[in-house]
């Protein structure tokens, strides 16, 4: 898939109703929709805790996943909350995204920070 038809969200609030009412609603909608040929939510700072403590958030991602969203979570956050094994059992790929996140901007990729 070329790049321009790629997604990235950068998921870093984690109130509730931001993540379920934009951050889940905008990237299932995107796979739904054909409006973008591959989405990733990337999850990093405080959502990863979210992601784990929320049954609301686990069930918008299971959705989300069904529609062909990919999720990856910062894995020195997920490490540092002690999430990291929760994510995984999630099917949420887990990794460091510093240098990932770097690529995409020096790339003129297409990012929503959230």
């Amino acid at each position: 898939m070329e790049q321009s038809n790629q997604l990235y969200i950068l998921w870093t609030n984690a109130d509730i109703l931001t993540s379920d009412k934009m951050v889940m609603m905008y990237a299932t909608n995107s796979m739904l929709n054909r409006w973008w040929g591959n989405v990733t939510v990337i999850i990093w700072g405080a959502t990863p805790k979210l992601v784990a403590e929320s049954d609301l958030i686990q069930t918008k991602i299971k959705i989300a996943q069904h529609a062909g969203v990919k999720f990856s979570a910062c894995k020195a956050c997920a490490d540092q909350l002690g999430v990291t094994d929760t994510l995984v059992e999630l099917d949420i790929e887990v990794l460091y995204w510093g240098q990932g996140l770097t690529d995409i901007l020096q790339g003129g990729g297409k990012l929503i920070t959230v």
